[in-house]
């Protein structure tokens, strides 16, 4: 369908034109293995630190037994000319393993990004070289020797020493010798929920600044062997400077956990109004993000959940406690019947309002046959942020073929054509990649930013950003993780309608210094080094 003439954009699929050829390999044989549903993620990353976001697209692999192929994670280089190219092998990267997610943080900073890689089994830590490759630092790290089902994960700095730290998301105990046989018709094996398997804790590494992390799950207050986790997302829901965390379960109470500035974290989601369903339940958590969506200068946040449960849409309200808004806001309806994964806010239309895209699709393929309403391969939603509290599913006038049903997991956005909109890329399980470049229509403007931290950890992980044009107040915080087992890049975009400059920009870094800058210009990308000033690139 035909972008809309109402809409002020529409997305192109430019997935083959960009060279990307992927395709996901879930390992399914038929046995029905309970990772086989989760599906990959992706990310937008500047591996070469050219100042162009490149493109990483995680894989699984064929089980012990079953071996029909070679699949491996795909690593694409942007050619800053429209196109990619594969450069997996040339980076180390050709290697085998059941990939989940992905996190993205320059761990030791050195000024190249570093990929965390979760998977079935021993997640694995790559190191950038700096010299276009990756070497495997799992043991050399410390991070070698732990087994689990892992998820999203996310780096942050929780005690602001300038060195990042790793946030890992673990599903249930799963392994293929555990595996439980269930049945929807008392005969043939289907995937089982999560009912059947015990949960498992997150774990937390606290990074030495030795590039060597030390296991704080117990000591620091994460420790929770009933989660079922598979979705993380950095925020300071209490605006006191310091890094917290949200956590999306499946089935089991969602964590929220304050940051008490002591190496400690505490599990505030009951009281901030986080843990449950309106109704009081505990529901399926998938995906997670967070964003000032009603631009009021606090966080707001979106989960994805199972079909029949809709997305929880949650607003500010008293400090620490937000309200559930999705049927008000209009997501709520539309959401009851899909099965959403990942999710992120951002600003497609470029008007000053933050917007949210959501990734669906089931788990088994069987799933029409038990509900007539709710289908395997699911359409994605786009819903436009109106400005004042209203949001409108457009993914049927969007074009591109955004809207046709896949089986829709991991989402991230990033501007890989350096024109100010922000693209966005789509995993699907056991299936391809989709790319689809962003194309404004009515000229509306927007304005980048890139920061370095400097005594700050150097990704400027957990800075927060405000900008102020006229009545316009946005702001931002630069963040990993969030979405479903996916990264969005770490420039900071924002929209600003037809405005032609911001009067100012405030940023307060991680670390605790607050630095100012007036009138600077739309359509714009400017790189900020904490400390040391901000110009044009």
């Amino acid at each position: 369908m035909c972008a809309a003439a109402n809409l002020e954009f529409r997305l192109t699929d430019v997935t083959a034109g960009a060279g990307i050829q992927f395709q996901h390999n879930s390992g399914a044989y038929g046995g029905k293995l309970l990772p086989e549903t989760l599906g990959s993620g992706c990310a937008f990353l500047d591996y070469d630190a050219d100042g162009w976001q490149d493109i990483l697209l995680i894989n699984g692999m064929d089980w012990p037994g079953h071996k029909r192929q070679r699949s491996t994670l795909k690593l694409y280089r942007n050619n800053r000319n429209g196109t990619f190219t594969d450069v997996t092998k040339a980076a180390g990267l050709d290697i085998e393993m059941y990939g989940m997610g992905v996190a993205v943080g320059d761990y030791n900073n050195d000024g190249f990004p570093d990929i965390f890689i979760t998977c079935v089994g021993q997640s694995r830590l790559f190191r950038n070289t700096g010299k276009g490759a990756f070497v495997d630092a799992t043991r050399s790290s410390g991070l070698f020797g732990r087994q689990g089902l892992s998820t999203s994960a996310v780096w942050f700095d929780y005690d602001r020493d300038g060195f990042l730290d790793l946030f890992v998301c673990n599903y249930v105990r799963w392994s293929p010798d555990r595996d439980v046989f269930c049945s929807l018709d008392g005969t043939h094996k289907s995937y089982c929920t999560p009912e059947a398997y015990r949960g498992d804790t997150c774990w937390l590494f606290h990074n030495r600044g030795n590039g060597t992390f030390e296991d704080v799950t117990a000591t620091s207050g994460v420790f929770d062997s009933s989660s079922k986790s598979l979705g993380v997302a950095m925020l300071d829901y209490d605006q006191d400077g310091w890094p917290d965390l949200l956590v999306a379960n499946d089935t089991q109470p969602n964590k929220l956990y304050r940051n008490l500035r002591n190496g400690k974290f505490k599990d505030a989601a009951i009281e901030a109004g986080l843990a449950f369903s309106m109704e009081g339940k505990a529901r399926a958590g998938m995906g997670i993000d967070v964003g000032d969506f009603d631009n009021s200068g606090k966080s707001g946040i979106a989960i994805t959940n199972f079909d029949n449960e809709m997305i929880g849409l949650y607003r500010a309200s008293a400090p620490g406690a937000f309200d559930d808004v999705s049927l008000p806001s209009g997501v709520g309806a539309p959401s009851r019947n899909t099965l959403g994964f990942g999710c992120m806010f951002l600003d497609v239309d470029l008007d000053g309002a933050l917007d949210l895209a959501v990734a669906n699709g089931h788990i088994d393929e069987t799933v029409r046959n038990i509900r007539g309403n709710v289908g395997y391969a699911q359409p994605p939603q786009l819903f436009l942020n109106d400005g004042h509290g209203k949001f409108r599913d457009v993914a049927a006038e969007v074009g591109g073929g955004f809207d046709k049903p896949r089986v829709g997991r991991g989402l991230a956005y990033g501007d890989f054509d350096r024109d100010g909109e922000l693209d966005i890329l789509l995993t699907t399980n056991n299936g391809p990649a989709v790319l689809f470049r962003n194309d404004q229509l009515a000229g509306n403007h927007s304005i980048r930013f890139e920061f370095h931290g400097t005594e700050s950890n150097r990704d400027a992980l957990g800075t927060t950003v405000r900008i102020f044009a006229g009545d316009l107040q946005q702001t931002r915080m630069v963040r990993g993780g969030s979405s479903y087992l996916s990264q969005s890049e770490l420039p900071v975009t924002f929209g600003l309608g037809k405005r032609d400059k911001i009067d100012r920009v405030v940023i307060s870094w991680p670390g605790g210094r607050t630095e100012e800058y007036k009138e600077l210009q739309a359509q714009r990308a400017y790189k900020c080094l904490e400390g040391k000033g901000i110009e044009p690139f």
